[in-house]
């Protein structure tokens, strides 16, 4: 198996529409996660811990910010051709349009694809929140003699229509797959439960190659929607199941097999509250599956009678006197004198103000909230100002600034 050539394409082109407006300035694989990272930041670490080191990130919509970042945190040894993660934005070879779909996207860029001559395609979404050794999904592929993997794990069924959903035996042989059904089949040994792809897929390099030639020619676009349901009529077809996946490092305490699809602002926002606690459902610090992200050099936070609960500060933060309570702060940001905080996210180089109350509101780049604003008590005069969610999540959007800057952003406002 060491000897196999696997090359990972990584779909990074998510426009993120439900995430908005947190997706207004960039897409929804760039946006900033937990204390220091990016949503990409868990694929790509997943396949380099994995020891998978050819991996091409596809972009497309909004990209500027994701381009930057992994110019900036993503390089790997140059002394290696065989060993990079380049950024590829549409290609259009053959239409003047964007990617269509998720095989549109592998199929527009199918010539660099070939040209590696690998053994396996490793195709894995950006979108996704998790911890997971694909090596193991590529022995799985190899024993059961697969011509593609599906990775897979059970979700609620009311949950489910938001999933592909995958019909599979004992063995793993899928036998039906069903894009975002309306009344999804529960799976046969749990009624409570559905088998849910979870948008990542192993394919033998050949077949992978016919097929998008061949979905060319038959107008398709997705592989959950259009691909998947072809292949199992004519191809080994295996669900692999996420469950069985064990990465070195994880605690008694986590939520076995823990994975988020963070794609709306209230499963964004419930992730954040699972890294939090003594024991937290997901506990980002793990030296035996180490998550990359920018190698940011500021110094660390200082903090001036400051009363912290439960919450994370990162690097370059100067907290003056403030109230912090079940909340993440992102780097360099300042809190001044009588700030309080509760369930909040506040992101890198904003400033709180003098006085400054929020609660459950997630605070974007750039931003200066003024002396004595009180955000997230009165939800009809938020609705009037910001984003608010069903549930009364605030979303201030992001101030002005650039992301292909690091640093530099709170010294402007001492």
């Amino acid at each position: 198996m060491n000897r196999l050539n696997i090359l990972a394409v990584v779909l990074a082109g998510g426009e993120g529409s439900r995430l908005y407006p947190l997706t207004e300035h960039r897409s929804k694989p760039s946006v900033p996660f937990g204390g220091r990272y990016r949503i990409v930041d868990f694929v790509l670490s997943n396949l380099i811990n994995s020891k998978i080191f050819t991996i091409y990130l596809l972009v497309q919509y909004k990209s500027q910010s994701l381009i930057e970042h992994v110019r900036r945190s993503w390089v790997l040894a140059p002394i290696f051709p065989e060993q990079f993660i380049t950024v590829v934005p549409p290609q259009m070879r053959e239409d003047p349009e964007w990617t269509q779909g998720t095989a549109d996207a592998v199929y527009q860029n199918l010539r660099l694809i070939e040209k590696h001559a690998p053994d396996l395609i490793a195709v894995f979404s950006a979108d996704h929140l998790y911890r997971m050794d694909v090596r193991q999904m590529v022995d799985f592929h190899l024993r059961s003699g697969a011509d593609v993997t599906v990775a897979a794990l059970p979700v609620p069924i009311a949950q489910a229509s938001a999933f592909g959903i995958i019909d599979a035996d004992a063995d793993g042989v899928i036998h039906n797959f069903r894009e975002k059904p309306v009344n999804p089949v529960p799976m046969a040994n749990d009624p409570a439960r559905a088998f849910a792809s979870m948008g990542n897929y192993i394919f033998n390099a050949d077949v992978l190659s016919k097929a998008l030639k061949e979905g060319k020619r038959l107008g398709e676009k997705d592989f959950g929607k259009d691909m998947l349901p072809r292949l199992i009529k004519t191809k080994r077809v295996f669900a692999y199941d996420f469950g069985e996946n064990e990465v070195p490092g994880i605690r008694d305490y986590e939520e076995p097999g823990y994975w988020r699809d963070v794609g709306t602002i209230d499963a964004f926002f419930q992730a954040h509250q699972d890294l939090l606690g003594v024991e937290p459902k997901f506990d980002m610090f793990n030296p035996k599956w180490r998550i990359g992200s920018s190698n940011y050099q500021g110094p660390s936070p200082r903090f001036f009678r400051a009363e912290i609960e439960n919450s994370m500060i990162s690097s370059g933060g100067l907290i003056k006197g403030a109230r912090i309570r079940n909340s993440i702060v992102r780097s360099e940001v300042l809190l001044e004198e009588d700030v309080e905080l509760d369930e909040c996210i506040v992101m890198d180089y904003s400033v709180l103000r003098k006085g400054v109350r929020l609660r459950r509101v997630i605070v974007d780049r750039y931003n200066v909230i003024e002396a004595g604003d009180c955000i997230g008590y009165d939800i009809e005069a938020d609705r009037r100002r910001f984003y608010v969610t069903d549930s009364g999540i605030v979303v201030i959007s992001r101030g002005e600034g650039s992301d292909s800057r690091a640093g530099g952003g709170m010294f402007r406002y001492l």
